[in-house]
């Protein structure tokens, strides 16, 4: 059987700066309808810049949906049709105040497949070099440096509940393990 769900009809219900969110009508792929809540995100980055001496750059902020300040690795959302590695290296600088002489994509991260289609592109960043920090007016933060062995005992503990983030760091500390990024 194919999986492959079909769109009758796509019903925006909000279009917002940041999202949209639609009520689709769809057919399963057995034929029968069904409808389908969507938000649309254009996306994101999320980089993991590590250090010369195995640190991994994190920054604190305040996430209105959660109450809260979260640890973070350097992030931000894609403008329609940006190149996400262009964002990642603007991200990088803008809220760490480092630039890179080496930054590769490692991936993406699906962070909601129920009903969001944002696609988070992950890179790390080695060979820092300190820049100024220059993030966006509406954007306060707390930058702090990580050893990346540490980092790794926080996801396991539970303390890092960003799942871009735990991605980031098991990968590099992976990476980092097989030789990859020395």
């Amino acid at each position: 059987m194919e999986l492959f769900e079909k769109t009758i009809e796509k019903n925006y219900v909000y279009e917002g700066r940041i999202i949209n969110v639609r009520n689709d009508k769809a057919e399963n792929p057995d034929g029968s309808p069904c409808t389908r809540e969507v938000v649309e995100h254009n996306g994101g980055v999320c980089v993991a810049p590590l250090t010369a001496d195995n640190e991994l750059i994190f920054v604190r902020q305040f996430r209105y949906p959660y109450s809260e300040v979260v640890l973070e690795l350097p992030a931000g959302k894609l403008e329609k049709g940006e190149d996400d590695g262009k964002a990642g290296m603007r991200e990088l600088e803008e809220e760490t105040g480092h630039l890179a002489d080496e930054f590769h994509k490692i991936g993406v991260f699906y962070p909601t497949p129920g009903y969001c289609g944002e696609i988070i592109h992950l890179y790390v960043a080695w060979n820092l070099k300190e820049t100024q920090a220059h993030p966006d007016e509406d954007e306060f933060l707390e930058v702090e440096k990580i050893p990346l062995d540490e980092a790794v005992d926080m996801v396991m503990r539970g303390e890092i509940p960003d799942g871009k983030t735990q991605t980031l760091v098991m990968r590099v500390a992976e990476m980092k393990r097989r030789g990859i990024i020395r």
